[in-house]
């Protein structure tokens, strides 16, 4: 059976997230801002789950139609069999975003889905789910239009971006999904050395690594999908199975990682580990002042601090002259790409960028900034 799936991801990689799909076989897409909506079966969606990189979520859209007042929206959810998905042994749990001229805010609107469904399997089971807004076996969305709602269950429960391999909650990290939307973005293919010689805890390089192993990025977590009435166990087991089988155990390319932090080196370490491709990256505790490749890369991916993700006190001037003076003197012939939140900061590397494309890193409006570097 052909569903309707809505993708989000960060903003400024819906492209790299568009084209990740088609590759998994999807010909019906639409790009929306901050989101790829597609058409597919069981199995794609399944394959989606375990193989998209750039995207958030994939959710499975039960129902749509026009909302004035909470009434429209109680009936909506209730034209929905519930009791196909879920039953009152298993939990749940409503996310509403959006904004409708009919709600001052999104949290009765969720409250009016959630009470939907526990009336529905209530009265076609005797028994009403219980709320479990951490883990939920059956997490559903509502989103709010002008006049309208779109209601989808989401087939991970917990972000997609969350891999696994990322060891603790480290001080502002590169989210996994926007590091492999902006690789994806620099045209990296997995066939040439790559350099991040900023790394903190390691996303560009651990991200890199799964990419060009082939290692899907889904194959080491669960998913909500696995706990629904509907869910296919099989077709799930020998997708993974495939998945595992891919994962290739050496690189035609080196991928180094330099930090002067060697707590955030640590933390890079131990998520190359999890993420099992410790044996195909090498980090380095080294400034980038100092830091010399052994080998020119073809690409450096570099997020850089700009004042907004690091303390007070820090030399951010400082930092991106040695990161203009590491490109210009010790990485001739590579393409930089380097993740700014702060233009000013730019004019301290000497170089001119030859293109800009925008991207938000969580709250902050980024731009994607490519250099050639000259041999």
């Amino acid at each position: 059976m052909i569903r309707t799936y809505h993708a989000p991801c960060p903003l400024g990689v819906e492209e790299p997230l568009a084209e990740e799909l088609r590759q998994l076989g999807v010909r019906q897409l639409r790009v929306r801002k901050g989101a790829v909506d597609f058409r597919g079966d069981r199995r794609l969606a399944y394959r989606a789950c375990l193989w998209v990189r750039c995207c958030i979520r994939i959710q499975e859209q039960l129902a749509e139609g026009p909302v004035r007042e909470g009434k429209d929206l109680y009936d909506l959810a209730r034209s929905v069999s519930w009791d196909r998905f879920t039953g009152p042994d298993r939990t749940l749990s409503v996310h509403a975003s959006g904004r409708h001229p009919a709600f001052r805010d999104t949290r009765y609107p969720a409250l009016v889905i959630k009470d939907a469904v526990c009336d529905s399997l209530r009265d076609r089971t005797g028994r009403r789910p219980f709320v479990d807004r951490q883990n939920a076996d059956l997490p559903l969305r509502v989103h709010l239009g002008d006049g309208s709602a779109r209601l989808y269950r989401d087939l991970a429960g917990k972000s997609l971006h969350k891999r696994g391999w990322r060891p603790v909650q480290v001080k502002s990290p590169l989210n996994e999904a926007l590091a492999a939307g902006l690789l994806r973005l620099a045209g990296w293919d997995g066939s040439t050395s790559l350099l991040d010689p900023m790394c903190g805890s390691g996303t560009f390089v651990v991200e890199a690594a799964m990419m060009a192993a082939d290692r899907a990025p889904g194959l080491g977590r669960r998913f909500a999908l696995e706990r629904w009435l509907d869910h296919d166990a099989g077709l799930f087991r020998d997708l993974r199975d495939e998945a595992a089988r891919r994962a290739r155990s050496e690189l035609p390319c080196e991928l180094v990682g330099a930090d002067r932090h060697a707590g955030a080196l640590g933390f890079a370490v131990k998520g190359a580990r999890a993420a099992g491709v410790e044996d195909l990256v090498r980090f380095q505790c080294a400034d980038a002042e100092r830091f010399t490749p052994e080998d020119p890369p073809g690409l450096v991916m570099v997020n850089p601090p700009y004042g907004k993700r690091l303390g007070e006190g820090e030399d951010l001037e400082n930092s991106w002259r040695s990161l203009g003076t590491l490109l210009r003197e010790r990485c001739p012939g590579a393409t930089a790409y380097i993740l700014c939140g702060e233009p000013e900061l730019t004019r301290h590397l000497g170089m001119r960028a030859s293109r800009k494309h925008p991207v938000n890193n969580g709250p902050i409006s980024c731009r994607l900034l490519r250099y050639e570097v000259r041999a």
